[in-house]
């Protein structure tokens, strides 16, 4: 295997933030007085952008009431970011490793541009990034605008290009735009319902995931 350029989602791939969207998802709902969905239901939107996980959620709803609690999560989320949530242990290590080793690195995450900035900079990897997308910047997953985009700015092709992600989201926006997928199963998604998706592996943990990009030949 070789590859020029690794892209990486960020939620659930790069950072162990399930707990806190879930919970702010859940609020929101509740706070305007609406039924809130189930844990799973929660899960199951994160990679979406807002505007299409309320869709996800709420498909009953129109756009107003759909944008209120858009609203209430973006409030909820920026206030609990005031304790920020955690990098997976071991993802800082690969991410450096890999640049090290000479691979172009990039994001496609279905965060806000303002909400990744924050992220990268409580994090000190901003710098570690040759290129990034956002969901308010792009369509969100799984159209593949993100990751062709990402390609284009970088000057590499689907075949040159592998997307790492937790969710089929990923793995679609992958397939969608020629690149190759890896997927985690330590994040949103179980293994099999990543596995569906047919990605070039599935890898229970951050130090799996170190062992398989050794196997990988490096531009």
């Amino acid at each position: 295997m070789r590859f020029k350029l690794i892209v990486f989602d960020w939620d659930g791939t790069l950072m162990d933030s399930e707990a806190r969207i879930v919970a702010c998802v859940q609020a929101a709902f509740a706070d305007l007085g609406e039924r809130p969905p189930d844990r799973q239901a929660a899960r199951n939107i994160i990679g979406l952008g807002l505007t299409d996980a309320m869709a996800e959620l709420w498909p009953e709803a129109d756009d107003m009431q759909r944008s209120r609690v858009a609203d209430r999560y973006r409030s909820l989320y920026r206030k609990a970011d005031e304790i920020p949530s955690a990098l997976f242990p071991g993802a800082r290590g690969l991410v450096d490793r890999l640049l090290k080793r000479g691979f172009l690195l990039a994001l496609a995450t279905g965060k806000s541009r303002r909400g990744l900035e924050l992220v990268l900079d409580e994090t000190n990897l901003a710098d570690r990034f040759h290129a990034t997308r956002c969901a308010d910047e792009a369509n969100s997953k799984p159209h593949p605008e993100m990751l062709l985009q990402l390609m284009d700015e970088l000057g590499v092709d689907g075949m040159e290009t592998l997307m790492v992600g937790d969710t089929e989201y990923d793995m679609r926006m992958a397939r969608s735009a020629g690149a190759n997928a890896l997927a985690v199963s330590y994040g949103v998604y179980e293994r099999e319902r990543l596995l569906a998706q047919r990605p070039l592996d599935c890898l229970a943990s951050l130090s799996e995931m170190h062992a398989w990009f050794e196997r990988v030949k490096a531009p």
